[in-house]
């Protein structure tokens, strides 16, 4: 599938797994500057998405800033591999997962470029976007070097809040690494005309800075829900104990609230830095046990406090976090089935989130359900009427109060 528009047999930037949560919005944002940018993705029906001015999910004000690129006659999309030798520069947004022994699985980017060499031997740099294990950037670069491949490779990686990718990237510090001088500066033409400030590192030293910004920020939201769960046992108010810790309280201001961490980076960082540490990174492996452990705790809780076998347990939020609509390693799911062990029914409800057949209706779940679990603090909770029906809220965003 290629864009019903006529391809450039040039184009700047062609951005591989394009239609993704990543690569689409950084699509769009060159696109904006005026680089003629081609997206390249196997998702034959998210490229169509794209190509009508409507993004596959949600990016806040995305689709406004998409009809523009497009009306500018700077964006195009294919599906066909061969359509990446158009491009002078390729953009990689396929980072390195973890394989079930939650190790980097190395070979995801290699075996990518493997399957792009044919497409690539006109191009003058190839940059990685994604999150990589530690060693990625020089790895990459070995191997195209071993193809006897002249190309240079970058490590400029994303760093934004997903939903808010367009935004974002215009306005954050945008760290450039590369494998060789002419590498970082055929990067920095690019990016410097994204955002205004750019950092410059070694390619394994912005390997770590990534992962570092995403494991502190998983600690971080460890450390919070390891107090919550200290509270609750104690019979105490979690949300007033942390209104008052901050209140007037600089120091104690970036204090996160409890509530469940999850979504496609912060685990799966986290899990390749101990990786790289020899599985020797403690303070991960303990944040892990906290954070993939708290619906559990969630559960065994409103055991204690309800007769779980014989109600109905509603959950509001399926998606890994408030207003989006992705449920990569969803939190939620997992309270779903662990609350089907011991609840008489689960019914589940989530306003953005599509493509799951067992969602309701909130108000159907509402009238339905003995007890309610707000699983993501989506805006559409926070002034939700339940009645009479208790609702167990770690994240404090119903109004009424909560029971958890």
């Amino acid at each position: 599938m290629t864009n019903p528009r006529t391809l450039p047999s040039h184009v700047d930037i062609c951005v591989v797994g394009g239609a993704g949560h990543v690569g689409a919005p950084m699509a769009t944002v060159l696109a904006s500057k005026g680089l003629s940018t081609l997206i390249y993705d196997t998702n034959a029906q998210a490229i169509a998405s794209i190509l009508a001015g409507r993004f596959p999910f949600i990016e806040h004000e995305g689709d406004a800033h998409l009809v523009a690129a497009l009306a500018s006659g700077h964006l195009f999309g294919s599906s066909d591999p061969a359509d990446v030798a158009r491009a002078s520069t390729v953009l990689l947004t396929i980072g390195t997962p973890v394989d079930e022994f939650q190790n980097p699985r190395w070979e995801a980017v290699t075996d990518c470029v493997r399957a792009l060499l044919p497409s690539l031997a006109h191009a003058s740099l190839l940059v990685l976007r994604s999150t990589v294990a530690p060693g990625t950037t020089a790895r990459l670069q070995a191997f195209l070097d071993a193809q006897g491949m002249n190309l240079p490779v970058a490590f400029c990686p994303e760093r934004v809040v997903q939903g808010r990718a367009i935004d974002e990237s215009q306005r954050m510090p945008q760290i450039v690494s590369g494998t060789s001088e002419l590498a970082v500066a055929r990067a920095t033409e690019i990016f410097a005309r994204v955002t205004p400030s750019l950092v410059y590192m070694q390619p394994a030293e912005a390997e770590f800075a990534k992962l570092f910004c995403n494991a502190y920020r998983y600690i971080q939201f460890a450390a919070s829900n390891a107090f919550f769960m200290m509270a609750q046992q104690a019979g105490c108010d979690y949300d007033r104990i942390v209104a008052g810790m901050k209140e007037d309280y600089p120091r104690m201001s970036g204090f996160p609230g409890a509530g469940f961490t999850a979504g496609p980076c912060l685990l799966k960082d986290t899990l390749q830095l101990a990786a790289s540490s020899g599985q020797q990174f403690g303070l991960g492996h303990a944040a892990m046990q906290v954070n993939e452990g708290l619906p559990a705790f969630v559960v065994e809780d409103l055991r204690r406090r309800y007769p779980l076998s014989t109600m109905t347990v509603g959950i509001l939020g399926m998606a890994f976090k408030a207003g989006t609509d992705d449920v990569r390693s969803s939190l939620s799911y997992r309270l779903k089935k662990q609350l089907r062990l011991h609840a008489r029914a689960v019914l589940t409800t989530d306003p953005h989130v599509v493509g799951d057949a067992e969602l309701r209706p909130l108000q159907e779940v509402v009238a339905l359900s003995d007890l309610l679990v707000v699983a993501t603090p989506h805006a559409e909770y926070a002034h939700l009427d339940t009645g009479t029906v208790p609702v167990a809220d770690i994240w404090g965003v119903v109004h009424r109060g909560h029971a958890g």
